[in-house]
């Protein structure tokens, strides 16, 4: 109330907090700060595929609320720890924050003003800077959080839903296959639709549709996380890639699994159909499987028919759908602009997206 009617305590800041300071400090440092991260990870689809935390108390929904709330507090703290400083006495405060110091010195406001320019600068900059040279920002990106992004790749999904998970509605996206061969598959019911699967491996294959019908069936129901910032939960029934591999048998330098698509990139036809590259070792990943079912009944086109990719530990985009081929790599140099996928490259996203 002191404070609302901008009558303020005596400034003490410098010797001890009043009792409204100490809880400010307390929530920005001790809830909102450790829950910013936190949330943020909430909402990442490697953390839910381990964790099983696409459900319950800290499912998504949850996770991104708190975290816009934690970002509101701090836009918060920041106007209002600002406005305060600048109305009870700015130089005095700057002494204490600057130089730690109960002094009247103008040296700090000098600093102050200074690092005040250079920031507006920087972040004057940012943009121009990053639409200039998008590719160098994008490695840059890569080289500070790529190691992070490693980690949490490292161990197997496992987390799965229960039947009452299913969620109603689940968004599709993607450009569907407008091509001519494509249409005949499907109008043939798929009974000549042939999987290559080539590159580095011992016994380069051919599978039809029902061939890969009559490997081993396995289902599982997990949550699909899109970088749009929606998710959905699925039940996807298909082969495992484990089982690919164990008819291809992979050489031992194919470091990377390159899934093509019948579909054409969002940019058009001009700039080739739509592909990802994954890591071979989250192949040999039980939960990672060639869907051709869901929610009970076979993909349909909009969702990716017949094949496509589920690899729980990564965003949606890198879930190919309608795969036409497999191929087996050791570095994806050499395929579209070398980025490790068609979004990778025209929109200058990671090639490890757990997150």
């Amino acid at each position: 109330m002191q404070y609302g009617s901008l009558d303020f305590p005596a400034n003490e800041g410098y010797t001890t907090f009043n009792g409204l300071q100490i809880l400010t400090y307390f929530i920005t440092i001790f809830i909102a700060a450790p829950l910013a991260p936190i949330t943020g990870m909430l909402q990442a689809p490697s953390i839910a595929a381990k964790l099983g935390t696409g459900a319950g108390p800290f499912n998504r929904q949850v996770a991104r609320t708190v975290h816009f709330l934690v970002m509101c507090w701090f836009v918060f703290f920041i106007v209002v720890h600002t406005v305060m400083v600048f109305m009870t006495g700015l130089v005095g405060n700057l002494n204490h924050i600057v130089l730690g110091v109960n002094t009247e010195s103008y040296v700090p406001l000098v600093v102050y003003i200074i690092v005040m320019v250079i920031i507006g600068a920087l972040w004057g900059g940012a943009s121009p800077f990053t639409l200039r040279y998008p590719r160098l920002v994008a490695r840059a990106g890569r080289f500070m959080v790529g190691w992070a992004k490693g980690l949490m790749e490292w161990s197997t999904p496992r987390a799965q839903y229960s039947e009452k998970d299913i969620s109603p509605y689940f968004w599709p996206n993607g450009t569907i296959p407008h091509s001519e061969q494509y249409r005949q598959l499907q109008a043939g019911g798929w009974k000549d639709y042939t999987l290559r699967i080539g590159g580095l491996v011992e016994h380069p294959t051919t599978l039809t549709f029902d061939q890969i019908l009559e490997l081993p069936h396995h289902e599982q129901i997990t949550q699909h996380y899109c970088i749009q910032g929606w998710s959905a939960v699925g039940k996807w029934g298909g082969v495992r890639m484990s089982d690919i591999l164990q008819i291809v048998k992979p050489a031992p330098e194919a470091k990377y699994v390159v899934f093509y698509s019948f579909a054409d990139g969002g940019e058009g036809e001009q700039y080739g159909r739509y592909y990802d590259c994954h890591k071979i070792e989250h192949m040999s990943r039980d939960m990672t499987i060639l869907a051709y079912e869901m929610n009970g009944e076979r993909l349909n086109e909009t969702h990716g028919a017949p094949l496509r990719l589920r690899n729980e530990d990564e965003l949606g985009f890198k879930q190919v759908k309608w795969i036409d081929a497999i191929e087996f790599v050791e570095s994806f140099d050499h395929i579209g602009w070398g980025q490790g996928g068609y979004n990778e490259d025209h929109e200058f996203f990671g090639y490890r997206m757990p997150i």
